[in-house]
């Protein structure tokens, strides 16, 4: 799970990143409330910790227009300002959850994992996520902090079919069974054009991902730099 602390404490941002490393997830900090936002919009996370008091622009503010811009990445406040009155405000503006300063990483960690398990019983689209990149399946929306693409549907099932087998040769007959369906008349030179299309959108968004082809075997999705392909 990769989670963004918009905190502008930079000691308390870096305790709460090494806090969350060690128990395995990825964690990017941001001090600014308009960088954190410009952040927040790319949805990139999965879970965003943020704090009310920001320089550039409040934590709420930061909620408002997240959630305005249908935003669904579940937010957790961490605040000094724990009067309920704060906490209703802060719910009804969108947060899922509310952490009153000080407190200590297993509290915290105990609030991701209450919040991550109602947000996997909601009805929200399906992500697949490989390196920097995210692929909201329902709406074909491929997204990178360098912008977001609408891709066409056969693009995004393509897509969704690589990076459900990361690091994997996949034969041409597997690709085409998956996309297409078994019994699908597809020539190769088609699934070679969908190739082409899907590495020019990888290309432009400058991504650490690419789709390799393997000589007389099919295609692998990997990380730039990587070179061993099971």
């Amino acid at each position: 799970m990769r989670i963004l602390i918009i905190e502008d404490d930079i000691s308390l941002c870096e305790l709460l990143a090494y806090g969350l490393e060690a128990e395995g997830f990825s964690a990017d900090i941001c001090a600014d409330g308009l960088e954190g936002l410009t952040l927040a919009l790319q949805e990139l996370h999965d879970l965003i910790l943020l704090d009310r008091m920001l320089p550039g622009l409040t934590g709420e503010e930061i909620l408002k227009r997240i959630r305005r811009s249908h935003v669904a990445t579940p937010v957790i406040f961490i605040t000094a300002l724990g009067e309920s009155a704060e906490k209703i405000t802060g719910l009804d503006l969108g947060a899922d959850d509310y952490l009153v300063k000080p407190f200590d990483i297993g509290e915290l960690l105990a609030r991701i994992r209450s919040v991550t398990r109602r947000t996997l019983n909601s009805p929200t689209p399906f992500v697949l996520a490989y390196g920097d990149i995210r692929l909201l399946e329902k709406e074909s929306k491929l997204i990178h902090r360098h912008g977001t693409v609408i891709l066409p549907r056969k693009e995004a099932e393509l897509l969704a079919c690589l990076l459900r087998n990361p690091d994997q040769v996949l034969s041409r007959r597997q690709i085409i069974g998956n996309v297409w369906g078994l019994d699908a008349e597809i020539e190769d030179g088609n699934l070679d054009n969908y190739i082409y299309l899907l590495r020019k959108k990888l290309n432009a968004l400058d991504t650490n991902v690419h789709i390799v082809t393997v000589h007389r075997q099919g295609y692998c999705l990997a990380l730039k730099g990587c070179h061993d392909i099971s």
